[in-house]
């Protein structure tokens, strides 16, 4: 007689190797590419780390001896430091929001059904495959004070001109500008694709109802997107928290700092006064604060999933 205890033990240990095998099968594809990602995120991470706490050699280019919070301590004594910080956190302020409402309202026209509505999609996708020097480049011959197509559109109506790049405040709009005309389509297409995918019974059941466009709007579409809107935050926050390029393109942190983000500012102290060791304390601390502030923004994302 077969003992049954021996039998369900085998079959238990089949299981278990079969688990395991499974998992390190897994594991086996991951390799190369956990590889190649430690290769080119980790070690320049660690090194830069490595660095915010040394004095850096010139003349090797390499980290020379231990000054432990020293550079930290230079860089919050710095003025122009917090300055940058400003003048990102305006940025982001302005611009993140700004490109959230345009992305999903936009969304909301082009989703009904009207002719060439396919066409005006496909337009929206060019400003997402321009070079970010290239838009700043062509935005900056754009808002010129003396020959650009704004000022002389604004001339027409009896404006103007405005000086984009020599007023501080009209500086700041232009990047905010800038940014939204290159980023306000990656929004549109994520919120395209959200309203593509809403239940339709729901919509049905309020026309039944005799619900007109602002309730189902304002009662089904938006709580439904909340979690999408959402989501779609946290992208661009970790996009929009990078911005460099488009700035050192069209304003060049000008003028008097008034858009020198934390980024060009970094790019500037390294590369230009060679302080090596606080420009890497300064991206640390950036690193930091947005590691903080996206944990807690996709812990907001999270909740709101959870309530609607």
């Amino acid at each position: 007689m077969v003992d049954e205890r021996h039998i369900g033990t085998r079959g238990s240990h089949s299981r278990v190797v079969r688990r395991f095998a499974d998992l390190l099968s897994r594991w086996a594809f991951m390799v190369p590419a956990a590889v190649l990602l430690l290769a080119v995120l980790a070690y320049p991470i660690f090194y830069t780390i490595e660095i915010s706490f040394s004095r850096f050699d010139l003349a090797t280019f390499s980290a020379v001896e231990w000054v432990g919070w020293d550079n930290y301590a230079h860089v919050l004594d710095d003025y122009r430091f917090w300055d940058s910080m400003k003048v990102t956190l305006i940025y982001l302020v302005f611009a993140l929001p700004l490109q959230i409402v345009l992305g999903f309202g936009i969304a909301f026209l082009i989703n009904a059904e009207w002719r060439g509505r396919n066409v005006v999609r496909a337009l929206f996708i060019i400003p997402m495959v321009v070079a970010p020097v290239v838009a700043g480049g062509i935005w900056r011959m754009i808002l010129d004070p003396l020959w650009g197509m704004v000022n002389y559109l604004l001339g027409l109506v009896g404006l103007g001109p405005l000086d984009w790049f020599g007023d501080a405040t009209l500086a700041m709009a232009a990047l905010i500008i800038i940014d939204t005309w290159r980023w306000t389509p990656f929004v549109i297409l994520t919120a395209t694709a959200a309203l593509l995918a809403l239940p339709k019974d729901v919509f049905e059941a309020a026309e039944i109802d005799g619900a007109n466009w602002w309730s189902k709007l304002w009662s089904i579409t938006l709580p439904l997107l909340v979690p999408i809107i959402a989501a779609t935050f946290v992208v661009r926050w970790l996009g929009a928290v990078k911005m460099f390029d488009i700035a050192l393109a069209a304003t060049y942190g000008g003028p008097g700092g008034a858009t020198n983000v934390i980024n060009l500012f970094i790019y500037e102290e390294a590369f230009r006064s060679l302080r090596f060791a606080e420009s890497a304390a300064m991206a640390v601390i950036i690193l930091v604060v947005t590691m903080i502030l996206t944990a807690l923004f996709l812990r907001g994302s999270r909740l709101l999933e959870e309530r609607y």
